[in-house]
This record gives structure tokens, C-alpha cells and sequence, in this order.
């Protein structure tokens, strides 16, 4: 059964940005742009969230994981191949994964390995991950209205849009950041901006930035929610006697202003207020009382950090929880390569990522079971592409879209099952091949939401979630 959400309806002529009053410590508040929403309903009727999983907190790992290095070993290739690591048994029998993700082997019996997800769009292309959407995109560095939703920004408009709770939180920065550039993948898209996720900002930092910026290093840091804090001896019975008087001025302006447009710009500013005043969201980014040897479990990174308020997020509500592992800039000698290894892959994976990843999939995989929030919550470990089968000259490995894997862990998910398998190489699926809008309508079914709803683009055409994919029945419980 088709749902259909979404308006026809165009607003062709758009908002101007506008300067408004700045008062003090709130000056971000009182000057938000309005944005150019299209497509969006004044009032969108709140989800029922009849799935098993009420939350999602996706690990994703920007620039193409080497998953043959990582879960879906080859130790019958040849040299070139398989590369240098060996595979470890986990507490599920023949579901082995690679020797440096020790901790990970005590959670199999609660995830489901995907090893056959192939596309053709293109590398360090996040629309297929986010969206489903696998068409390629000569347009990787800029936003544009015409782009799909990601599944953040579906939850998001499913959720009724409450300002003090949003239903889609993404950290540490917005994509891209690291390389000054604004990736699509992540955002509403067509849906308009007031769908797009809460995205926080952060200052990372090395201890001690290295001589070359290609060596691995960890990368510090916190999240945290811009434009929240009072300054100078604000307080929030002046903070609200400011916002009145700015209501009191901006009506007028307002009025004639179309009233899509002017509910974007409304559920922004009320967004903002509500964090800054009274909101849980806020609260979960203040980790400072949360037990040193909680957070020294999730590492003191700024990944890893990240993952730990993600946690304290889903607590608090949140739908849809993105932590990146982004790049960062070269010039700033900090870690560059992230997942893109194409030169020293083992190096770093042996010495920073696998050992990170493994301790923060961890931590947050036996916060989340000892509170009971694993039943609910599905933790999603994925990236854009994967690596070639071949190790080139640099012991690295180049880009490849046709064969990658995935882990699924949690709420919905049954527990010990492998779906799908590459061949001897880990270079094409050999069984079951899987689309990325597989993958979305997977995560959709376990969120309860039905994956072949369909929302309008800004040209009033309905385009589905999931871009036709269908739930991998196998893996969901």
C-alpha cells in the first residue's frame, strides 16, 4: 500500500533573506534566514511508530571502509588481496570478522552482517547511503533543492516537528565540513530545510599534530549545539522578554509573507529558543557529570564522544542520530585520510581506525543493552563505498562500489545472520546482491515506517522513500 505525504503545491517566488533585530546574547536567534521551503505541509501529522526499533544511531564512516579488512575477510586469496589481517571467531559460530575488532565478536549474536551492497553512482557519492537514491551526481560539493530526503530528514518530517525535540540530530559537523566543502547525502533536500537535521558544530584537535598530516592520529573534540549559550549575565526571563519584543516587531513584516515560507522560519527560531531554554536535547550534550569511566570506555575522541551523546540522544527522544568519522583538513595536520586509504590501508586501520571503532561500537552497543535500550534502538555501522579487491603499489586500496558490506546491529534485527556474499575476491556480490535503496527500506521497515511512502518533489512529482527497494526480509526480526 502506497502512503502519500507531501504537498503539490510550489511556492515559486521564494523568500528573500531578510536582516533582523540582534539582541545581545541572542543575536543568532533573532537573525535566522528564512528559508526557501517548498513542498512543505503547514501541519504534518505525527508518525505512529509501530516498528521495533524506535531510534537509530548510524555510525557512518565517511570515504570508503575497507569492510574486506574489516568483515568480510578473504583468508583463502591471494597476498594481494587479502591483505595482512586474519580473521577472529565471534560468539556466532562461522560469522568470523577481522582480529583487530576484538570486542565487536561479543555482539554478533545481536547483529546481521550484509556482505553484497553494490551501486553505480559514483565514489564519495552519500546519496545511495542516505537516501537510497543511486543515480550518479556530478554535483558532490554543493547542496541543491533537488536532491531526495535522506532518511533523517523522512524521520524528521514524520515526526510532527516539534522545535524543543527534533527527531534528527547529526554530529559532529555537517559533511563536509573538514573539507570545506557541503556533501549531499545528509539533508532534506526537496523537502525544504526545515527538515534538515540538527547538525552541531566542533573545534577538533590532535595533541600533537604530526610532521606529516597522513599519520594516524586521534582526532579530540566535543559536539556541540551552535547558537545555545547565554552571554554575558543573559538570562532566560530577559531572553524571553527579548523574544516578545521580537515577535511584537516581526508580525507586521510578516504578514504578508506566504505562510509556508514564514512556518520554515518560525520552526527554526522556535528550534533554536527551545534548545537554548528547556530542551532534554540540550541536556544530553552536557556530559561533564556523565562517569570518567564511561567516557574514557567510548575513547576521548571526538568520535567517540559523539557516539556517547548520541546515546544520551536516543534517551532523550531523538529519532535519527547520525556520528560521522569526516575528514579533516591537511593544512591543519590533522587526520586526513579517514576511511579513504589509498596508501599505508593497514597502517592506519591496525594502529587508529579498527582499534577506535571497535572500543566505540562497543561502548555504546553495552550502554544501550544494559539500559534496555538495545531492543529498541538500531545501531547501523555503514559508509559510502568500500575498497578495491586489489592492494595497490602504496599498500592501499582504491575506491569500489561494487561490492561493500554493512553491520546491523539491535532493534529489528536478527541476531547471528549473514545476508548475501561477495565472491572469492570481495569484488562482486556472488549471492544476493543488495541496492542502497534496499538497505533504506530495510532500516524504514524497522522503524515501522512504510517504505514505499511517497513524498513530492518540488516539481509536485511523488517519488518514493526508498527509490523501490525493498526490506531484506532475512535480516529483520
Amino acid at each position: 500500500m502506497l502512503t502519500m505525504l507531501g504537498s503539490p503545491r510550489q511556492f515559486c517566488d521564494g523568500v528573500t533573506r531578510r536582516e533582523t533585530l540582534k539582541a545581545g546574547g541572542i543575536a543568532a536567534l533573532g537573525g535566522f534566514g528564512l528559508p526557501q521551503l517548498l513542498q512543505a505541509e503547514q501541519s504534518q501529522p505525527e508518525h505512529v511508530w509501530n516498528g521495533k526499533a524506535k531510534s537509530v544511531i548510524c555510525l557512518y564512516l565517511l570515504g570508503g571502509a575497507p569492510w574486506q579488512d574489516m568483515y568480510d575477510m578473504k583468508p583463502k586469496a591471494s597476498a594481494d588481496i587479502r591483505g595482512e589481517f586474519i580473521p577472529i571467531a565471534t560468539n556466532v559460530p562461522g560469522m568470523d570478522i577481522c582480529e583487530h575488532l576484538p570486542k565487536h565478536t561479543e555482539w554478533m549474536d545481536r547483529s546481521a552482517l550484509v556482505r553484497s551492497i553494490n551501486h553505480r553512482a559514483g565514489c564519495h557519492n552519500c546519496l545511495p547511503s542516505y537516501t537510497g537514491w543511486e543515480f550518479p551526481e556530478t554535483n558532490l560539493v554543493n547542496l541543491t533543492e533537488t536532491h531526495p530526503p535522506s532518511m533523517g530528514s523522512v524521520c524528521e518530517y514524520l515526526s510532527g516537528g516539534k522545535a524543543d525535540s527534533p527527531a534528527y540530530v547529526y554530529m559532529p559537523c555537517y559533511l563536509g565540513w573538514g573539507q570545506a566543502i557541503r556533501r549531499p547525502g545528509p539533508t532534506a533536500g526537496f523537502l525544504g530545510t526545515r527538515f534538515d537535521p540538527l547538525y552541531t558544530e566542533c573545534a577538533p584537535y590532535v595533541d600533537n599534530p604530526p610532521e606529516v598530516g597522513h599519520e594516524p592520529q586521534p582526532l579530540r573534540g566535543m559536539p556541540v549545539i551552535p547558537n545555545t549559550g547565554l552571554k554575558d549575565g543573559m538570562t532566560i526571563d530577559r531572553l524571553n522578554a527579548r523574544q516578545s519584543l521580537l515577535q511584537q516587531i516581526d508580525a507586521e513584516r510578516f504578514r504578508a509573507e506566504q505562510q509556508g515560507s514564514l512556518g520554515g522560519f518560525n520552526r527554526q527560531q522556535d528550534r533554536a529558543w527551545s534548545l537554548l531554554t528547556s530542551s532534554k536535547v540540550r541536556d544530553a550534550f552536557d556530559i561533564d557529570k556523565v562517569d570518567p569511566k564511561v567516557r574514557e570506555r567510548y575513547t576521548p575522541t571526538l568520535f567517540g564522544q559523539s557516539a556517547l551523546i548520541a546515546r544520551r540522544l536516543v534517551e532523550a527522544g531523538v529519532r535519527f542520530v547520525n556520528v560521522t568519522w569526516d575528514c579533516y583538513w591537511e593544512r591543519l595536520k590533522l587526520q586526513l585520510h579517514c576511511w579513504d586509504t589509498h596508501s599505508s590501508n593497514f597502517t592506519l586501520m591496525k594502529n587508529y581506525n579498527l582499534p577506535y571503532l571497535d572500543a566505540v561500537y562497543s561502548a555504546l552497543m553495552q550502554d544501550l543493552s544494559e539500559s534496555g535500550l538495545l531492543d529498541e534502538t538500531l545501531v547501523l555501522v555503514m559508509s559510502d563505498f568500500g575498497r578495491t579487491p586489489k592492494i595497490n603499489a602504496n599498500a592501499g586500496r582504491d575506491h569500489w562500489t561494487f561490492n561493500y558490506s554493512m553491520l546491523f546491529s539491535g532493534a529489528g534485527i536478527k541476531g547471528g545472520t549473514v545476508y548475501g556474499a561477495s565472491d572469492s575476491q570481495a569484488a562482486y556480490p556472488a549471492l544476493n546482491p543488495v541496492s542502497t535503496s534496499d538497505i533504506c527500506s530495510t532500516i524504514y521497515t524497522a522503524l515501522g515506517i512504510d517504505h514505499e511512502t511517497l513524498v513530492h518533489d518540488k516539481l509536485g512529482r511523488p517519488m518514493s522513500i526508498s527509490h523501490g527497494g525493498s526490506p531484506i526480509a532475512d535480516i529483520l526480526a
